[in-house]
């Protein structure tokens, strides 16, 4: 009988036939994965740290990286939750100081979220290895070879936003 895993390489080899582009496809696919293991064992770790949940993580990283100040409604977009579990989620970031509400316009529904700057530079000091890693990796390539990696995983990023994470 087949393990879980054999199933799953040999569906894998279906889609995506035998030879040089089927294997090219299964290193990246594996490469990823493993990057993905990587950052997750070292979010997790800060998450730990510091009593929050994996989503909490993504909360802050989100926040962080908004062009625009966040709002708890595009979080929640973001996010792909509930409003009451966004709620819950800023309450819990909130009681242990890594951001705050704000309201900033006239209109006093509109509530921004912003990053603690004393929370982030931990967070910063946390995370170095991670930018460490990525300075050393990137000394091996070119800078033709990385806007070619960049373009690569800003295009992977957006078909996975296009991803359903329902059960199928």
């Amino acid at each position: 009988m087949a393990t879980a895993n054999q199933r799953g390489q040999d569906a894998h080899e279906r889609r995506t036939g035998p030879g040089p582009e089927g294997s090219d496809l299964h290193a990246l696919a594996v490469q990823l994965r493993r990057m993905n293991g990587e950052i997750n064992r070292v979010v997790h770790g800060f998450a730990g740290a510091h009593t929050l949940h994996a989503t909490d993580i993504q909360a802050l990283a989100a926040i962080l990286d908004a062009p625009e100040p966040m709002t708890p409604g595009r979080l929640r977009r973001h996010l792909g939750l509930t409003s009451g579990a966004v709620t819950a989620c800023v309450d819990r970031l909130e009681r242990a100081g890594h951001v705050r509400r704000v309201r900033e316009s006239a209109d006093r529904r509109v509530v921004h979220l912003h990053y603690v700057p004393e929370a982030r530079e931990a967070a910063r000091r946390y995370f170095r290895p991670l930018a460490e890693a990525a300075v050393a990796a990137r000394t091996h390539f070119d800078d033709g070879e990385l806007a070619v990696v960049a373009r690569f995983l800003a295009a992977l990023n957006e078909e996975l936003s296009h991803v359903a994470s329902d059960d199928r």
